[in-house]
């Protein structure tokens, strides 16, 4: 991460504690390039310091990611299934099929809960999984219940890395890096390949102008 935007981080934390923990979480759901695994560590580090309740700062992050997460939850529910469907049939929506998306919805349908939980705890993926969520209409209790269950095992866990590496806390990022390149590499490859099947297998029958 730039060292600006580190900087940036930091200063918000320094000055409003806790509560800036959890606003910088809702806003990394939104906006990836200020990633978790810098406000974290950090809340740890500045805990064990004893200038933040480890625990104000653990909840406050969880609640961060909720509101993050609800925001992206809406995006996705205000598009919904039927109008992503009736999308994916036109020739200009080069996404994916409609018989792609018929088959990521019974997917989710089957596993929605473990995708949500599991992918809280996945770089990038933490944020997107959220829209899919929404799309599908996940009843937004269950939705909410997983993505706590999944932000909160997340934050304890960076937050006690944080509190262990104390002065060293920005090692975290340089470990998780490589993992987040690994994880956009996978997106990105999805992403190509989704695309290429979409305008290689479209039929005139199938997509609509």
């Amino acid at each position: 991460m730039s060292g600006g935007i580190t900087s940036w981080v930091i200063d918000v934390i320094d000055h409003v504690g806790a509560l800036g923990v959890g606003g910088l979480i809702a806003l990394e759901n939104l906006f990836p390039p200020i990633p978790s695994e810098v406000i974290l560590p950090l809340a740890g580090f500045t805990a064990k310091q004893g200038d933040m309740n480890v625990v104000a700062a653990w909840v406050m992050a969880t609640l961060g990611a909720l509101v993050g997460a609800g925001v992206l939850y809406g995006v996705g529910a205000v598009v919904g299934y039927d109008r992503l469907h009736e999308m994916a049939g036109k020739r200009w929506f080069i996404v994916m099929s409609q018989a792609d998306l018929e088959k990521g919805h019974r997917f989710f349908v089957r596993h929605g809960g473990k995708i949500v939980l599991f992918g809280r705890c996945v770089p990038l993926v933490r944020s997107l999984v959220s829209v899919p969520a929404g799309v599908e209409r996940m009843p937004p209790a269950r939705f909410l219940a997983f993505t706590a269950i999944g932000s909160a095992t997340w934050n304890a866990v960076f937050i006690g890395a944080g509190w262990m590496l104390g002065e060293n806390w920005d090692r975290v990022e340089g470990w998780m890096t490589p993992i987040g390149y690994l994880v956009l590499g996978g997106l990105v490859g999805w992403l190509i390949r989704s695309v290429h099947r979409r305008l290689t297998r479209a039929r005139p029958s199938d997509v609509q102008g």
